[in-house]
């Protein structure tokens, strides 16, 4: 076969069928924290809804349902507590050094 035949040939990859990250009896609220959380980052950041594996109405309804969570306060806005240990760590304990005077 030609190559210039060859490139119009789809390529066949295999295809694997995901499972779904939400089961059919979870109920996406607000008060379900559980499912909530494996939803945001470690920062505190809502995933994409690539990474999680959901269909659009699913991100829809968590996208949602993780906003009113931080809006009653059940959920912070962001996690900053690694950042803040990074932080520590990285602050120098060293003094200024002052000019003598003639």
């Amino acid at each position: 076969m030609d190559k210039s035949k060859r490139l119009f040939l789809k390529s066949k990859r295999s295809f694997r069928r995901r499972l779904p990250r939400i089961q059919s009896g979870d109920r996406i609220d607000y008060k379900n924290m559980s499912l909530i959380s494996r939803f945001i980052s470690e920062q505190g950041k809502i995933l994409s809804r690539r990474v999680n594996r959901l269909t659009l109405k699913q991100q829809r309804l968590i996208t949602i349902a993780i906003k009113q969570a931080r809006i009653l306060s059940s959920l912070p806005f962001l996690n900053n507590e690694k950042q803040f240990e990074k932080r520590k760590s990285a602050t120098r304990t060293t003094g200024l050094k002052k000019k003598k005077r003639k």
